[in-house]
């Protein structure tokens, strides 16, 4: 089966122009974004809330003792991979648009033709 590349797919986009609601576009996307954290931060808080309380009620460990926890190389990888994909995801629509923004731009052939053209 093939791995899913998790950050590639942070940046994908519905179809169609993205409706704005605020009093401009940036306003907008700072609320996106603010709300794009406050989403995945109330996500993480109750499961790791549920995760202390069950490995204490069980006695696998106890708060201080995850409070101690230093990870090793790879966990520290793996939370770096981590950490790049819900940054592409919570700043997805500043990808978007200047993804958006990159795909309107002539290219340089285009600017050479018109630049030729002009000359004739």
């Amino acid at each position: 089966m093939a791995e899913i590349d998790k950050l590639n797919l942070a940046g994908t986009k519905a179809k169609g122009q993205r409706p704005y609601f605020l009093a401009d576009k940036q306003t907008e996307q700072v609320m996106s974004i603010t709300m794009a954290l406050a989403m995945e931060l109330s996500v993480a808080r109750e499961r790791i809330a549920t995760l202390e309380c069950v490995l204490e009620q069980k006695g696998v460990l106890t708060r201080d003792e995850l409070a101690a926890f230093k990870p090793d190389a790879d966990e520290v990888a793996k939370r770096s991979q981590e950490t790049q994909e819900y940054l592409a995801r919570i700043l997805r629509i500043i990808q978007q648009d200047k993804e958006e923004l990159m795909s309107n731009e002539p290219t340089v052939e285009e600017v050479q033709e018109k630049l030729t053209q002009g000359n004739t």
